[in-house]
C-alpha cells in the first residue's frame, strides 16, 4: 500500500486510513447525515468524483462504510457500520480541537460559498415556520451577481435549497456579506449581536423574523470557546494545497 506506515501499532493502522485526504471530512459529512454520492460532492467540492469514489470504495473495503441500493433502485447511499459510528467521536473531538485552536481570522480563499450553502440547507430547521410555504431569500453583496442571491424553500418540514428564484416572493430577505455569514454559523459572531449591528438585516413581518432565528441552524460546535492564546486576528497567507491523490 503506497500510503502505509509499515507499522503494526493501531494507531499507525487508523492513521492509514482516517488522515488520508478527504477522508476525515467524508466521515463528517456521514455523521452529518450524508448518504448519497452528490451529497459528498457538496460537502468536499475540491475533490474530484473520481477521488471520493475511491475513498468510499476504500472506507468500503475497510467495514467503515456499507453501499445500498436506493429505494428506486437509480442509485446508491452510503451508511455508516458500527466500526464507522466509533470514528464520530474522533471526527467531533477533531472539530472540537479545530474551534478551540484555530480560530483566526479567515484567509480569503477558505471562505467556501458552496459549503456554506451546504451546512445551511443540512442544518436548517424547517418546522419553525410551520405548514406554510416559506422562502428565505439570501442576499450577499459582497459576491458577483450570479451567487449573490439563493434561495431556501421550505415545506412539509423539508429545506431546499433553490438556485433560481422560487415561484413565489420570499417571506424573509436576508442581507449579509459572506465573511459574516460564516462567522454567524462557525458562532465567531452571535446572531443576536450580527443582526443589532446592521451586519446582517432580516426583513419581513415579526413572526417570520422571529422564526428565523430558530430555522437558521449554526455548526453544532460553536458553542465552543475559543482558547485564550489563539490570536483571533491573525491571518495565513494563501498556501498552495496539497496533492489531491
Amino acid at each position: 500500500m503506497s500510503h502505509s506506515y509499515n507499522q503494526f501499532c493501531p494507531v499507525a493502522k487508523a492513521a492509514e486510513i482516517f488522515c488520508e485526504r478527504w477522508t476525515a471530512l467524508i466521515l463528517r459529512d456521514l455523521a452529518c447525515g450524508a448518504t448519497r454520492f452528490s451529497d459528498f460532492q457538496r460537502g468536499v467540492p475540491l475533490a474530484s468524483p473520481t477521488l471520493i469514489s475511491q475513498r468510499l470504495k476504500r472506507l468500503e473495503a475497510e467495514g467503515i462504510v456499507t453501499r445500498r441500493q436506493s429505494s428506486d433502485r437509480r442509485g446508491w447511499s452510503y451508511h455508516m457500520t458500527p466500526a464507522g459510528e466509533e470514528f464520530v467521536p474522533l471526527v467531533m473531538a477533531l472539530g472540537t480541537w479545530g474551534q478551540r485552536w484555530t480560530r483566526r481570522e479567515l484567509a480569503e480563499h477558505e471562505m467556501d460559498l458552496g459549503l456554506l450553502l451546504w451546512a445551511l440547507e443540512k442544518g436548517a430547521h424547517p418546522e419553525h415556520f410551520g405548514d406554510a410555504r416559506t422562502v428565505v431569500e439570501f442576499d450577499l453583496p459582497d459576491q458577483h451577481e450570479n451567487k449573490r442571491h439563493w434561495w431556501f424553500l421550505n415545506e412539509s418540514g423539508r429545506c431546499e435549497l433553490c438556485l433560481k428564484q422560487p415561484d413565489h416572493d420570499a417571506q424573509l430577505y436576508i442581507t449579509v456579506s459572506l465573511p459574516d455569514l460564516i462567522r454567524v454559523w462557525r458562532g465567531d459572531l452571535a446572531l443576536s449581536r450580527a443582526i443589532s449591528s446592521g451586519q446582517m438585516e432580516v426583513h419581513g413581518n415579526a413572526r417570520m423574523r422571529k422564526a428565523f432565528r430558530l430555522w437558521l441552524g449554526i455548526s453544532s460546535l460553536a458553542h465552543i470557546e475559543p482558547a485564550a492564546s489563539v490570536p483571533s486576528t491573525a491571518t495565513l497567507p494563501h498556501t498552495r494545497g496539497c496533492s489531491s491523490s
